[in-house]
């Protein structure tokens, strides 16, 4: 049993790495109507989303910035998990991930469920200064759709 958590532990490790080496949605889309920006100036990551909103759907998610590999796998999968998504179900996505990170499943089961390779990040929450990597996009995501306002 303890084999096969290694290797969960190696393989979510992975896709955090392929999503740091090649970042999905790593652009500034033409279409953008809303942007926000995140910047954690304890270790200087910093990022802006820009939403594609057309309606109640985002119909384009994309992000720019610079961090360490925690953040930049979170914004690159953040942007694929979301894409398509109302923006009820964005805002509820941000939440189930926010639990993941912060209470876990022993204080609240469904935090992980059925969160596919966002799963990844489950160990980030032994780490709580990681936290704020791994959500800092996730974050930008958020005030961007309760704060609407051009994409600059």
């Amino acid at each position: 049993m303890s084999s096969d958590l290694g290797d969960l532990r190696e393989l979510y490790q992975e896709v955090i790495l392929d999503h740091n080496r090649c970042p999905r949605n790593f652009r500034r889309p033409a279409g953008a109507n809303r942007s926000a920006q995140g910047n954690n100036p304890l270790c200087g990551d910093r990022v802006t989303v820009f939403l594609q909103v057309e309606g109640d759907c985002l119909q384009d998610v994309a992000f720019e910035g610079a961090g360490c590999a925690i953040s930049t796998a979170s914004a690159s999968m953040m942007t694929e998990a979301v894409r398509g998504k109302t923006l009820a179900e964005a805002r509820q996505l941000f939440r189930r991930f926010h639990a993941l990170l912060t209470t876990g499943p022993e204080k609240n089961p469904r935090a992980g469920e059925e969160m596919g390779k966002l799963e990844a990040f489950t160990g980030v929450r032994e780490f709580p200064t990681r936290v704020k990597c791994a959500t800092l996009a996730w974050h930008a995501l958020q005030k961007a759709l309760d704060e609407p306002d051009e994409a600059r």
